[in-house]
């Protein structure tokens, strides 16, 4: 038997869902989007069928301590499945000498581990490239089915920076906006 909730508390099973009578179209909602930029990333996972890799920029740091981020998969992504077993990630945080790499995660039919030369596997097992401005070994914590999306939770637990970028530093990061890379450095800093 449960027990009675809280005043005005909402147990799991409360939860409502939610419906809503309108939303934007998803032409909207992409145009939206266009316009905000983001950063640049390649997942990487084996579950135990092989490497897969993915593009993605929807990384995002939630936690220092414990270190902890999210970024978001869509279902229709050829890596989809095993990012939905795989126990561990590696997260490629890419700058603009990365973009073969990050062009690599985004191609569509191809091996993105044909050029053996590019990367390796880490003594626990996960395929990380090399050369890239960081990566980052994380558990997964969490998975949420969020629309046509799954969002990852995931807990750093090594990390690698080849090039780092001094605080307050240009760096070259790269960028996606408007549906094509860009590369942030002096030229684009805005002084307040």
């Amino acid at each position: 038997m449960s027990q009675p909730s809280p005043a005005g508390a909402e147990t799991n099973d409360e939860i409502p869902e939610h419906r809503f009578s309108s939303s934007l179209s998803p032409e909207d909602f992409k145009a939206l989007f266009r316009g905000h930029p983001g950063g640049v990333a390649v997942i990487t996972a084996d579950a135990g069928d092989g490497p897969v890799a993915l593009t993605a920029t929807s990384v995002a740091s939630v936690s220092a301590e414990p270190p902890l981020l999210i970024f978001s998969i869509s279902a229709l992504s050829s890596a989809s499945d095993v990012l939905s077993r795989a126990g561990t990630v590696v997260v490629h945080l890419l700058d603009a000498n990365d973009i073969e790499v990050a062009e690599l995660g985004a191609a569509h039919g191809v091996d993105r581990f044909a050029q053996t030369h590019r990367w390796s596997r880490l003594v626990t097992g996960e395929p990380v490239y090399s050369d890239v401005r960081a990566w980052v070994r994380c558990a997964v914590i969490d998975r949420m089915d969020a629309g046509t999306s799954t969002v990852i939770a995931a807990h750093a637990l090594q990390s690698h920076i080849e090039r780092d970028v001094q605080p307050g530093g240009a760096g070259d990061a790269l960028v996606y906006h408007n549906r094509s890379w860009h590369q942030l450095g002096a030229h684009s800093r805005i002084e307040p």
